[in-house]
């Protein structure tokens, strides 16, 4: 029995400096049924956050999201240990190229499930902006809250949290930090972060939220490491936060995201639950691609990527839309590389 890979910081290499609706619509129909079925509140082990492993039989056998698709390790170990020079080659090319520039910087992040190894760690406990990567975590504090019995969890706010996840609305996070201020004397960005840390103190390491949404989206002071987004995504992968399940379903909820969407070496069979983040000075994404293998079984990983500017572009769209190109490039490799481990699609 392979056992879980230790996320302490430590373990870390620091030294490193279209739409395709019909594949997530799939998904999210079958998330919805689920969360009809249980009347959007948690499950009887997530009200008694107990966030210990799943048994392998547990999920509901009609919602292929939430299965956990560990399958017998078969290929090369030696094999893992290129994928990250690739990704660094390739940043240094973009850099002599004078495509990413010296005031940017960047930081990566795979995890693969069905060998429980880090596949690349650049950078990965260096903090760097939020932007809108944030949302899920503000998510997560509210159903703590719900929980908590402070909050409710309506069918208006439902509404509100597919806003902010799925079209990644502002105004919905800040109503949401709002309810959450309401709860304590704290500010609603401090009660957001202190709640995480409270519960999840192994997760949020590098994690400070201190900011609403300011007016025109020009959020630069919230941050996180790409390790915090992957012990997020780790934990939720395996039904360790509360209402787990309607947090996949949002982040499954159809977008143009930045690891899957105009991917074309990603495998148009893959499934995704993701959020982005973009502003003037920030582009990244952080999700869980659940790829499928010519076996017939699935195999997740986790990619963070993140590419962050220290002055705002002076031409935000071309700014943001190269640099997410970018981050699809090496979404590519990533996935290139595990479809040889892996035998994917």
């Amino acid at each position: 029995m392979v056992t879980p890979p230790s996320h302490s910081d430590t373990l870390i290499d620091d030294s490193h400096s279209a739409v395709d609706p019909a594949r997530r619509l799939f998904l999210a129909g079958l998330g919805g049924l689920l969360v009809s079925a249980l009347g959007v509140t948690p499950s009887s082990s997530e009200a008694a956050q107990t966030y210990s492993y799943p048994p392998n039989n547990s999920y509901p056998p009609n919602n292929a999201l939430l299965r956990d698709f560990r399958a017998p390790y078969r290929g090369n170990w030696e094999s893992s240990l290129t994928v990250e020079a690739e990704i660094e080659q390739y940043i240094k090319r973009l850099r002599q190229m004078g495509r990413i520039r010296p005031n940017e910087s960047t930081a990566w992040l795979v995890y693969d499930f069905t060998t429980r190894r880090y596949l690349v760690t650049i950078n990965a406990t260096r903090s760097h902006q939020s932007a809108s990567m944030v949302k899920p975590f503000v998510a997560l504090a509210f159903f703590h809250k719900v929980l908590e019995g402070k909050l409710q969890y309506t069918a208006f706010n439902r509404t509100r949290m597919e806003a902010m996840i799925q079209r990644s609305d502002n105004s919905a996070t800040n109503y949401f930090i709002d309810l959450i201020n309401r709860t304590s004397r704290h500010s609603g960005p401090a009660e957001a972060e202190r709640t995480l840390k409270f519960y999840h103190p192994d997760i949020f390491r590098h994690t400070r939220i201190v900011e609403r949404i300011p007016g025109g989206g020009r959020t630069y002071r919230n941050k996180a490491s790409a390790l915090d987004y992957h012990r997020f995504l780790y934990a939720l992968w395996y039904n360790r936060l509360p209402y787990s399940a309607e947090l996949k379903r949002l982040m499954n909820l159809p977008n143009r995201d930045r690891v899957y969407s105009g991917a074309y070496g990603v495998a148009r069979q893959t499934w995704v639950i993701d959020k982005t983040g973009t502003t003037a000075r920030l582009c990244g994404d952080m999700g869980i691609l659940i790829a499928q293998g010519r076996d017939g079984r699935r195999y997740p990983y986790t990619f963070v990527g993140i590419i962050e500017k220290s002055r705002s572009a002076g031409n935000y769209k071309a700014w943001k839309d190269d640099r997410g190109d970018v981050i699809r490039e090496v979404s590519n490799l990533a996935y290139a590389h595990l479809q040889r481990m892996h035998d994917l699609v």
